[in-house]
Formats: structure tokens, C-alpha cells, sequence
């Protein structure tokens, strides 16, 4: 019969020095046979399958995607990415500004403030969500000093508890916009 070792790093039962790694100790009270090493490594075998079953089943249904404002890779006319994606319960919103019509800076951090959130809550609402859906927040600000007049705004969109949140000194915005917000939300009882 040949000794039976387990490895002192992984555990894994081996005989002799046929395992990766070099330093084994001793299994105390086992002694076995090459059937019985046979039979550890088809259940360890047996068991990674398994996890990879698993694993590839929950791959296979992330996959499964809605998308909200959806844009295609074909349409060279429009921004490539799309308003919102949803992945099994969870949405993730895409980054949105709040200029207005032609692409213009409304006057004052809060009137910018409304506009972006105002997109945020009608990107939502087409989902079937609302802004106490949201789990997480960011918010890029080309200026910090604008924090308090967005905060003041931001209050006023939410009746629950806030989600998590970062707002975050970006330096200069796409158009020159003052804030863009993204957001993660699920479903009701995810």
C-alpha cells in the first residue's frame, strides 16, 4: 500500500510526491491504496464539474439582456451606448447629462442638477422603476464647489432611503456640463 498525504496548502490527498506542490504532510490515520486515491480524485474531479455547471448556467443567464433606449453597433448616427441595460434584476443606467435642448449649459448648477436627475427618473420610468429603485449612484462634477445646490436638488427626487452613493471631482465634462450621473437599480424584492 502506498501512503496517502494531504497537501498542506490545499488539503488535496495525494500518494507519494505526485502533487503540484512539493511540501505534503501527513494525513494522520490514512493509509490507502491506489483505488482509494482513484476514488478522492474522481470525487474531486466530480465536484469541479459540478461547479463549473453551475458557474456556466449562471453565465449562460447573465447573458440574457433588455435594453432600454437601445442603440445598435450599425447605427453609425446615433452615441454608442445605450440609455439603460437590464441583466436579470438589475439596470444599469448609463451616464446621462442635464444640458438642454442644444446641448446648451443651463445657467445655474441647481437648473443642471433637475435636468439630469429629471433624465435619470424618465430613463427609470420607462423600465418600470422609479428613483427609489436605484441601489447605487455616481456622480461626476466638473466643480465640487457645486455639491450643496446639487445635494439640495437631489433630496427632493428620492422618499426612501438614498442609495449608495460617490460624487466625484471629474474635471472637465463632455459639452462642458457640470454634472453626469449613471446608476444601478433592481427590482422590487431582488
Amino acid at each position: 500500500t502506498s501512503r496517502i498525504e494531504g497537501c498542506q496548502w490545499c488539503g488535496h490527498l495525494v500518494a507519494g510526491s505526485s502533487h503540484l506542490y512539493s511540501r505534503m504532510k501527513p494525513v494522520t490515520g490514512v493509509a490507502g491504496t491506489s483505488q482509494q486515491l482513484e476514488f478522492f480524485m474522481r470525487c474531486r474531479v466530480l465536484a469541479i464539474l459540478a461547479f463549473l455547471a453551475v458557474v456556466l448556467a449562471s453565465a449562460a443567464s447573465a447573458q440574457d439582456r433588455d435594453y432600454v433606449n437601445g442603440r445598435s453597433a450599425s447605427d453609425a448616427d446615433v452615441p454608442p451606448f445605450s440609455g439603460a441595460v437590464w441583466v436579470g434584476p438589475t439596470l444599469y443606467l448609463s451616464g446621462t447629462l442635464g444640458l438642454g435642448p442644444d446641448r446648451s449649459v443651463p445657467a445655474t448648477a441647481t437648473e443642471e442638477a433637475h435636468n439630469v436627475l429629471g433624465n435619470m427618473k424618465a430613463v427609470l420610468e420607462e423600465a418600470g422603476l422609479t428613483m427609489d429603485d436605484l441601489v447605487s449612484v455616481q456622480i461626476f462634477s466638473s466643480d465640487v464647489s457645486d455639491y450643496d445646490a446639487f445635494n439640495a436638488v437631489y433630496r427632493t427626487y428620492f422618499t426612501q432611503t438614498y442609495p449608495a452613493r460617490a460624487f466625484i471631482g471629474a474635471g472637465t465634462l463632455l459639452f462642458g456640463a457640470r454634472f453626469e450621473v449613471m446608476g444601478i437599480a433592481t427590482r422590487a424584492g431582488s
